[in-house]
């Protein structure tokens, strides 16, 4: 039995006027997350997570920033791309757990469909997508609202 742990994590800024993407959902705030893509911080965390795990190096090595290809992709591609980098090494899912750090907007009723879209772009159950929000009590770059992050943990299993 080949059993893998990965941990990923990622942040962005927030920015007044850009649309804000989380677990592959658009989330209605005044902010969203600037970067190359579409900026949705805990895709990315996932995705380092995997390539962590099956020792595949990193989210930019496999999509650069400097690449116009991913300027404003949608960041389920990218997961779906290493989903399919996993079953290309014989590597199923195991479990995929993830906390994000921000101070608003709540997010707990998006959570579910979060889960449900994460897990059917993974090919799992939604009970292997746990998904977690925190606030920094006000502290630091998430909690005066300039910033989001995202931790994530996963286990995956060589067939």
């Amino acid at each position: 039995m080949n059993i893998r742990v990965g941990f990923g994590y990622d942040v962005h800024r927030l920015e007044e006027g850009k649309d804000f993407y989380l677990g592959g959902i658009k989330i209605p705030f005044s902010k969203g997350a600037v970067g190359h893509s579409d900026a949705d911080v805990l895709i990315h965390a996932i995705i380092d997570a995997f390539l962590g795990a099956a020792n595949l190096r990193d989210i930019g090595w496999h999509f650069s920033d400097k690449d116009p290809q991913f300027k404003g992709i949608d960041s389920k591609l990218l997961l779906k791309k290493v989903v399919d980098l996993l079953k290309d090494k014989n590597y199923a899912i195991g479990n995929v757990d993830v906390t994000i750090s921000l101070q608003e907007p709540k997010i707990s009723g998006f959570i579910p469909e979060m889960k449900k879209t994460l897990a059917s772009v993974m090919a799992v159950d939604e009970d292997a997508v746990s998904i977690k929000a925190t606030t920094t009590e006000k502290l630091g770059f998430e909690g005066r609202g300039v910033g989001v992050s995202a931790y994530a943990v996963v286990l995956i299993e060589r067939k």
